[in-house]
């Protein structure tokens, strides 16, 4: 753990004062110093203590580097242009200018400031070049070239931090976006399998509900008169409520949170293996089933199989519902590429004294061919329903074995 008092720092104003004190403090004495005893061509304190001026003023602004670094740089650069083209001593008076160029680069917009960091950098270097010619003795002339080479060091450092800098912003945004992508996708899939709950819930509960309202009204109709009729009404009422138990529980059950409780209940979706338990339920309530069903070269998948059986027993359902005893034909014709799904009935029988016609409207409310539809498209298939010539309905489904999708 460390000590308080070693993990503390001044706030950035203060650390940006104190740098400019010490850049003014260091060209200042570290001038003096350079030349002392030495005879110059124009000392500090000549034109009314101009170098002295110059060498505090290039300082003192790198205080404010951060919040203005263009102007900041133009003020270091022109201090020392006046500064050597004046001819005052040489000696460290350029570090408050690297000090500007690196922050023009590092801080600064990018490619509009390494502009004016190269126009600065050429000019300098002419000027201190042109100051340069008559300097003796020749060998310091080398420190010319030391500045311009730092000069163009310090531009080069800033604009490694910035992109430095740039590159770790975009990789925080991509990993922002990413982080807003997955909880996208997570909603997403939680509504997907909200629905697909759902949509398994009114299945279920529609056709259990739908059995056991006809055998209800048998029941009603016949308890005095012929009892074992009445029993066996009963009897088909316990089944099919049983059933829907069941299969509600399995659909439930992946919303419980008990990893290692106890998995009754959670028996696998029905498919098209229970075709014949469901034609029995739909006998059971007066309609005549008659199941056309060609063998499948291959296995059916279980997307395939559970959604062509919801698909036949929402059609069943419907036809219970809205029409009443009638003929049934349920054709299931799996081929290469896909399972075809035919449900026809031959519409309201007639009745003397009752309208033959069809209930089933087009405006009338409901879920069910939505549903249906629905469960088609998930598997990039397709479902039509509507009447058909002569009386009657008929659902028609295309649903492939390599499920592909939902349709956009």
């Amino acid at each position: 753990m460390k000590h308080p008092v070693m993990s503390w720092r001044p706030p950035m104003p203060a650390q940006e004062v104190l740098l400019a004190l010490f850049i003014t403090v260091t060209q200042v004495q570290g001038t003096m110093v350079r030349n002392a005893g030495e005879v110059v061509q124009r000392p500090l304190t000549d034109l009314g203590n101009l170098g002295y001026v110059l060498l505090i003023v290039s300082g003192l602004v790198v205080a404010v580097r951060r919040r203005w670094p263009v102007p900041v740089f133009l003020a270091t650069a022109l201090a020392s242009l006046v500064y050597y083209a004046l001819d005052f001593p040489d000696g460290p008076g350029w570090l408050g200018l690297f000090v500007a160029l690196y922050t023009l680069a590092a801080y600064g917009d990018g490619r509009r400031s390494l502009v004016i960091a190269g126009v600065g950098v050429s000019v300098l270097t002419v000027v201190w070049l042109v100051a340069a010619a008559d300097l003796e003795p020749r060998a310091a002339v080398g420190w010319v070239y030391f500045r311009i080479g730092a000069a163009v060091m310090s531009a080069a450092l800033g604009e490694s931090v910035r992109s430095r800098q740039v590159i770790a912003a975009e990789a925080q945004e991509r990993a922002e976006l990413a982080e807003r992508t997955r909880e996208e996708e997570a909603r997403a899939r939680v509504n997907a399998e909200r629905l697909r709950i759902a949509r398994e819930v009114h299945d279920t509960v529609a056709h259990a509900i739908a059995i056991i309202n006809v055998q209800s009204g048998v029941t009603s109709h016949v308890l005095d008169k012929r009892p074992d009729v009445a029993r066996e009404a009963l009897r088909a009422i316990e089944q099919t409520s049983s059933r829907a138990l069941r299969e509600m529980r399995a659909i439930l059950g992946v919303l419980r949170d008990d990893d290692g409780g106890d998995d009754d209940g959670r028996g696998p979706y029905p498919g098209l293996g229970q075709i014949d338990e469901l034609t029995a339920k739909a006998r059971e309530a007066g309609l005549d089933v008659e199941v056309e069903e060609t063998s499948a070269a291959a296995p059916l998948p279980s997307a395939v199989g559970s959604a062509a059986y919801r698909i036949v027993q929402e059609s069943i359902t419907n036809v219970v519902r809205h029409v009443g005893p009638t003929r049934v034909t349920v054709a299931l014709r799996p081929g290469i590429e896909a399972l075809e799904i035919r449900v026809t009935d031959e519409g309201r029988r007639a009745v003397p004294g009752h309208d033959a016609a069809d209930p089933r409207l087009p405006g009338e409310p409901g879920r069910g061919i939505a549903g249906m539809r629905e469960r088609c498209q998930l598997l990039g298939g397709e479902l039509d329903a509507g009447p058909v010539p002569g009386g009657g309905f008929e659902v028609r489904a295309r649903l492939p074995l390599a499920p592909i999708g939902p349709r956009r």
